[in-house]
């Protein structure tokens, strides 16, 4: 059984008096120490670029405790920033915050952000598949014809995409948009880096019952140095499928949020805020689910 996070231990969002908040995002509450960030996961969610007003109890813990998962997985690939989970290793002026920071929060290197989503397909889904459908290609790179929706796709696509703001969009683009943006050695290495992360991490999830269908991963310069930074291959930035259940030809069942998505979707909401809340049995198995995809990527239960 997994342990159930009440409803009093969620955290929606933070204020951590003497601290700077550098930005509120969808998800997480950032706080500029200087040299560090201080990243917290909260149990927001949102859908369709809206952030809802219901809270998901544990996913931020979920969300952390996974990044730190494939940060660890992934260091011998490339450099991260993260640099501790532990609340213990953070400024002594934050100790008095525990509660709050425990098991959703880390510590990381600031970085200057490069201005592009680097979103690595293995299948057909979401934007991709509306996009094969139309022109049958997914970001300027022509695929094979008559692929179903969730199809395996013959080799992992980097297929990038602009870095939106809240309330905006992603929009795919072609790998030369990305040569234009951030120049052409850092684009093909970032492309490099991103599909080797990506083929391990399958590997990895593979063998514990996931399929990662997609995932975007962030990267940022510091002192010329390239680091794989923000969340890493979490049910947010990802789509996670139980592989038992996989069958190409439809909309899978997953891990992620598109459960909530297809919620939303089921009763015509039109996208824009404010969103409706959640009735409670969507909250309760949204949360399984993603606890669910922590137990099945690590074999433990959530701390």
């Amino acid at each position: 059984m997994l342990k159930k996070e009440s409803k009093a231990d969620t955290v929606i969002t933070t204020s951590l008096q003497g601290f700077k908040l550098s930005a509120r995002g969808k998800v997480r509450d950032i706080y500029d120490l200087g040299e560090h960030l201080l990243i917290i996961a909260t149990d927001r969610i949102s859908a369709f670029d809206v952030v809802l007003p219901d809270p998901i109890p544990s996913k931020g813990k979920v969300l952390n405790q996974i990044s730190r998962f494939w940060f660890e997985k992934m260091g011998d690939v490339v450099s991260h920033h993260l640099v501790s989970t532990e609340v213990d290793d953070f400024p002594k002026a934050l100790q008095g915050y525990r509660k709050v920071l425990e098991g959703r929060s880390m510590l990381v290197k600031k970085t200057k952000p490069l201005p592009v989503e680097c979103v690595v397909r293995g299948y057909l889904s979401g934007s991709g598949w509306k996009e094969y459908q139309e022109g049958g290609s997914v970001s300027g790179v022509v695929l094979p014809p008559h692929l179903l929706e969730s199809s395996k796709l013959p080799e992992p696509l980097f297929t990038p995409s602009t870095k939106a703001e809240i309330g905006t969009h992603d929009e795919n683009i072609p790998f030369e948009r990305v040569d234009e943006i951030i120049g052409n050695g850092p684009a093909r290495t970032i492309r490099e880096i991103s599909l080797e992360v990506y083929k391990k991490a399958v590997k990895i999830a593979e063998s514990n019952g996931i399929i990662i269908a997609d995932t975007k991963f962030e990267f940022g310069m510091k002192d010329g140095e390239l680091l794989l930074i923000d969340e890493l291959l979490t049910p947010d930035s990802s789509r996670f499928w139980p592989r038992d259940q996989y069958e190409p030809g439809r909309p899978q069942a997953s891990f992620d949020k598109q459960f909530v998505r297809d919620y939303l979707i089921s009763i015509n909401w039109d996208r824009r805020p404010p969103a409706p809340h959640l009735p409670p049995e969507i909250i309760l198995k949204t949360s399984e689910k993603y606890r669910e995809a922590y137990r099945r990527l690590t074999g433990r239960d959530l701390d």
